[in-house]
């Protein structure tokens, strides 16, 4: 059985976690920005990466970032409207193991793997 309260105060400590990781990425993303705004050469540079390729990588992190809020948020919706933990494909209950290691997960184990 689920308890909601339980599942509530994880998704909002994921919530926050991913939050601050934004912010976070945000920020740096900024500072690169500037320096790249800044016409430096970098693209020579023996020491390491160019400032272009680690906006690029910072940049791919926050998509993931942004998307696990979004998967965060839409769970909370899921949990409020009493939808959440069942399958969002065939209806049947998602298993309480699945929940507790993925607690954003919208499908059952049987329908995540028939949609790899």
């Amino acid at each position: 059985m689920i308890d909601p309260a339980r599942i509530h105060s994880l998704l909002r400590a994921r919530l926050d976690e991913a939050r601050a990781r934004d912010d976070e990425l945000a920020g740096a993303l900024e500072t690169l920005g500037a320096l790249r705004d800044a016409n430096t050469d970098d693209e020579h540079d023996p020491d390491g990466a160019p400032v272009s390729a680690e906006w690029s990588r910072l940049a791919g992190i926050r998509q993931d970032v942004q998307a696990e809020l979004a998967a965060v948020h839409a769970a909370l919706i899921r949990l409020e409207a009493g939808t959440y933990g069942v399958c969002a494909s065939c209806g049947r209950p998602i298993d309480p193991a699945r929940l507790e290691a993925r607690p954003t997960a919208e499908l059952c184990i049987a329908c995540a793997q028939a949609r790899r």
